[in-house]
């Protein structure tokens, strides 16, 4: 029985019913707004539904759309946005860097620093990041249970905040130590954000465009690797005089978020199934989804809450010791693990060394960098629009298996580059190719799978090992990548792909499509898949 919702007013416009009369035509100029914006965030299903509201009703509709709207943008732009920027915008001021490392040591103990030790206290600058994001991912889970998913967003900015001030002042107190810590904040911040910002989505996403919602984080990643890109180059803040005020301008998108997400709802999961608040909730889903489908939205998160009845958030320990969640476990440790060890943030990350290995001049690789990052942007945006219409499982298969692809074509077209005049655009070609196949799936719907496939009491914890697989693997390829590029030079690709196709073999074999379910059928499915044989024997 679903549960018996009043018309809410709304203001100069009367009330706002669900069971209003179709739209009459093109004339009424709202109408035509409200579904050009639908049309390109919501596709067909969200189209149906417009048509079938009144004048006053939509008034109501556009307001939640936009709260929807702005929810996507205040949770991503100071979650996953800033994992993108903080990544990319350490590579241009590499030569600045290692160059205020020596002369600080040089002012400091008046020897200069051999060439070894600045690398290595430059590799320690960048590892802190993926430590320190190993850090976020490991403390978000528990954030996200005490202090909800919203709140957790906009307490994870003072890591960054602390960040940006160590690191803009560094050049002025002459301490490079500072980078290094300033690095580390930075990098608690993208690993809580890149935790709590798809789980938050997700949960608050209305039912029909779950997919879409929870996926929106993806572009904010892929578009803060562009702009972590561009405003790297030397004609902006990627220069001598200005490198520190790059570091430090991480800030920028937390003060933005500071501003607008307290105007967004906290999770309505979150306020239903942890803090057992019904009216909050109510509030909460009715900002999100509106009147129009408030009934079918509710039922879904009570039943949930049935299921649930008597459990609480699980810890780590208890969430590998749980039986129940055995399928989902090895999913989330394989899907996690190959997103990194694909080979594609090696690019981001050293983009250096891949582009003079496929024979770009150097005073060019920093334009060519940015086109990795809009390549990645484009295919996000686009499985974006996809991802309810064609599932999960196809986007994923088919973004590694045309990694494997590229990877093969990169490969033939490096050995023969020396041979051949043309092969190097071949290999620049095979790189953007594959950075768009990433885009297209693994970048994005990995980070929603643990969402899915893991109820609400197991989703903080699951989360928290998805995050760390990632952080980890990540360290390890950034570490490894440049021994691989010197011992087997143009067969630099070959381990990565050989990771994607074992990746698109399991995502074939193991990986259920949820599309089109809700969290408890996903749910009741992976119990049948873990207690199958005991299921069996009861049958029998």
């Amino acid at each position: 029985m679903g549960i018996q919702i009043e018309p809410t007013p709304c203001p100069g416009k009367g009330y706002a019913s669900a069971e209003s009369t179709p739209l009459e035509g093109p004339e009424n100029a709202s109408g035509v707004n409200g579904q050009r914006i639908l049309a390109g965030i919501c596709g067909d299903v969200a189209i149906d539904a417009w048509q079938n509201i009144s004048g006053p009703a939509q008034s109501g509709y556009k307001l939640q759309i936009r709260c929807l709207l702005l929810t996507i943008f205040a949770a991503s732009i100071g979650g996953t946005f800033q994992y993108g920027f903080n990544l990319t915008i350490i590579n241009a001021p590499t030569t600045f860097i290692q160059n205020f490392i020596n002369e600080t040591w040089t002012e400091r103990y008046g020897t200069q620093l051999e060439n070894w030790v600045i690398t290595l206290i430059w590799t320690f600058i960048v590892v802190a990041y993926s430590v320190g994001g190993l850090v976020g991912a490991l403390i978000a889970g528990p954030m996200a249970i005490r202090f909800g998913r919203r709140n957790s967003l906009l307490l994870n900015n003072s890591f960054v905040l602390i960040g940006a001030l160590l690191m803009g002042l560094s050049r002025t107190v002459k301490s490079f130590e500072l980078i290094i810590i300033g690095r580390f904040f930075s990098g608690i911040n993208s690993g809580v954000g890149l935790n709590i910002n798809p789980m938050y989505l997700g949960e608050s996403a209305p039912m029909q465009i779950r997919g879409l919602v929870a996926l929106s984080y993806a572009p904010f990643t892929a578009f803060g690797l562009v702009l972590g890109q561009t405003t790297g180059i030397r004609e902006i803040l990627g220069n001598e005089k200005l490198w520190p005020l790059l570091l430090a301008s991480c800030a920028v998108p937390a003060l933005i978020q500071l501003i607008t997400l307290p105007w967004c709802p906290e999770s309505p999961r979150y306020l239903l199934i942890d803090r057992k608040n019904k009216d909050l909730c109510m509030k909460a889903t009715k900002r999100l989804c509106g009147n129009i489908n408030l009934t079918a939205e509710m039922d879904e998160m009570l039943e949930e809450q049935m299921a649930l009845e008597g459990q609480r958030a699980k810890t780590l320990w208890e969430l590998f010791c749980d039986r129940s969640v055995k399928h989902q476990l090895i999913i989330t440790f394989v899907l996690g693990s190959a997103m990194q060890l694909c080979g594609n943030d090696a690019t981001y990350t050293y983009a250096t060394y891949v582009f003079h290995v496929a024979g770009v001049p150097s005073q060019n690789i920093q334009y060519v960098t940015i086109g990795t990052g809009c390549c990645e942007f484009i295919a996000s945006l686009t499985s974006n629009l996809f991802i309810d219409r064609i599932g999960r499982k196809v986007l994923l298969m088919g973004g590694y298996s045309l990694m494997v692809v590229c990877g093969i074509l990169f490969t033939i077209s490096l050995t023969l580059q020396d041979k051949i005049s043309w092969m190097p655009y071949l290999s620049m070609v095979c790189i953007f190719a594959s950075i768009l196949s990433f885009g297209i799936g693994p970048a994005g719907v990995t980070g929603i799978i643990p969402m899915e496939i893991f109820d609400q009491t197991a989703r903080p914890a699951a989360y928290m090992i998805n995050g760390s697989l990632q952080w980890i693997n990540l360290t390890i390829v950034g570490l490894a990548f440049p021994f691989i590029v010197e011992g087997v030079g143009g067969f630099c690709y070959v381990p990565f792909l050989f990771i994607s196709f074992l990746a698109v073999v399991f995502i074939g074999l193991f990986l259920p499509e949820t599309k089109g379910k809700t969290l408890l059928e996903i749910s009741q499915e992976f119990h049948k898949r873990n207690f199958k044989g005991q299921l069996e024997e009861t049958a029998m």
